[in-house]
């Protein structure tokens, strides 16, 4: 094949993906079957599938069960403000904590659980593997609608036998770290966030309503007090469904 020269199969690929972006092809609308596309593009059925196959992992179709594959509607990417502490501002609360567009209205459920840090857990958080951690999981809603999962680890070394050992559990439940941590004299001074994209798992696809393996986004984010790490957590959302947008100050 010349250099720069598409196989076919993508090239098939992205003629239908530009009748989809040009809503040639309308959300929920039947994508052409594989002699349809055979027979418009004059190519082989391998060629043809690889196409649909192409459009399958990018998130513009959807298989459907005894009726075929169909144009994926594509909803408009929900922003996700990333502006640190703000308690002037807004009420400090998890969802806020991950969310911090103070329009959006948002829910969360949480469970939590005690257990050793992995290594890598442990490394996050400068501490011996194999000790014991606060480990959370959430689920955020934002107007009603799935929007990010986050795991979060705190160090019972910092929090066990203390009010706030539990997240969501005594006098400051559901409150933001910060708010927790003063509470037992712990003054968070510093958050560090890293942000990388994977193909999200098939338990994180259902919870969000998307597809497996498509990409999700993931927010690494740590806080800090005087240096040493009070909390890690990992934030996953769908990449297609969010921007994120990050306030930063100028000082």
């Amino acid at each position: 094949m010349p250099f720069g020269e598409q196989p076919a199969y993508l090239r098939v690929a992205g003629d239908l993906r530009q009748k989809i972006v040009d809503g040639v092809l309308q959300p929920h609308t039947r994508l052409p079957s594989q002699a349809r596309i055979r027979e418009q593009y004059g190519v082989s059925d391998t060629v043809a599938l690889e196409a649909r196959k192409v459009l399958m992992a990018e998130g513009l179709v959807e298989g459907r069960s005894g009726s075929g594959t169909y144009v994926r509607a594509q909803p408009a990417p929900r922003r996700i403000a990333r502006a640190g502490y703000r308690s002037a501002v807004v009420a400090s609360t998890p969802f806020r904590q991950e969310q911090a567009d103070e329009r959006v209205k948002g829910t969360w459920e949480s469970s939590s659980g005690q257990e050793t840090a992995s290594s890598v857990i442990a490394a996050r958080l400068r501490i011996p593997p194999g000790a014991r951690v606060m480990r959370t999981c959430y689920l955020f809603r934002a107007e009603g609608e799935p929007s990010m999962l986050s795991t979060s680890w705190e160090p019972l070394a910092v929090t066990g036998r203390t009010p706030v050992m539990l997240p969501e559990e005594g006098p400051l439940a559901g409150r933001g770290v910060v708010e927790r941590m003063a509470a037992i004299d712990v003054v968070v001074d510093n958050v560090v966030e890293e942000v990388g994209a994977r193909p999200g798992l098939a338990e994180e696809a259902m919870k969000l309503g998307g597809v497996p393996g498509h990409a999700v986004l993931v927010i690494s984010r740590t806080y800090f007090a005087g240096g040493q790490p009070v909390e890690t957590a990992d934030v996953v959302t769908l990449a297609d469904r969010h921007r994120l947008s990050y306030h930063l100050p100028v000082k």
